[in-house]
């Protein structure tokens, strides 16, 4: 040690972690460009752009930063899960209608080497027979399903959590 620099680990602990300096990747899939307009008795009116300000805004709490997407396309949602390795601290991820059907995506998750949370606003579950199977769910630390836009507050709380 040297005379008038003090060590990290003696400073007094606010009880808060450290913030990661890696964002948190919020991928929205297909349609969920159209939230507020599609189907609101299912899926609410808020927008993508409240849901992106939520994520925000919870990260924040925490010290942390988002980078929020959304493609309608599966090979793009793809693309920017491969550029999450060794950039992004996790991923939160609404696959929408891939959740059921997309083995490359549940593939590409898998690639970051991060934690996933799968958030969907409605309770699958409850749904269509189709919608009971989930791909990704295997690899997910964390599933939320049938919370609403709140589902997406509590999935960046998880990814702060797990990567403090």
């Amino acid at each position: 040690m040297t005379h008038g620099h003090a060590h990290h680990d003696t400073l007094p602990d606010d009880g808060r972690p450290p913030a990661s300096p890696l964002p948190i990747l919020v991928l929205n899939g297909p349609n969920l460009n159209m939230l507020g307009t599609r189907q609101p008795e299912v899926y609410g009116t808020e927008t993508l752009d409240d849901v992106v300000a939520l994520c925000r805004e919870t990260a924040e709490r925490h010290g942390r930063t988002i980078r929020a997407e959304q493609s309608n396309h599966e090979g793009t949602l793809i693309d920017w899960i491969h550029e999450a390795r060794g950039t992004a601290s996790g991923i939160v991820i609404n696959p929408g209608g891939l959740t059921h059907t997309s083995v490359v995506l549940r593939d590409a998750l898998v690639v970051p080497e991060i934690p996933v949370v799968e958030i969907h606003i409605s309770n699958v579950h409850a749904r269509e027979e189709f919608r009971h199977h989930s791909f990704v769910s295997g690899i997910a630390v964390s599933v939320i399903a049938g919370c609403g836009v709140r589902g997406y507050r509590y999935a960046v709380d998880e990814i702060c959590a797990r990567t403090s």
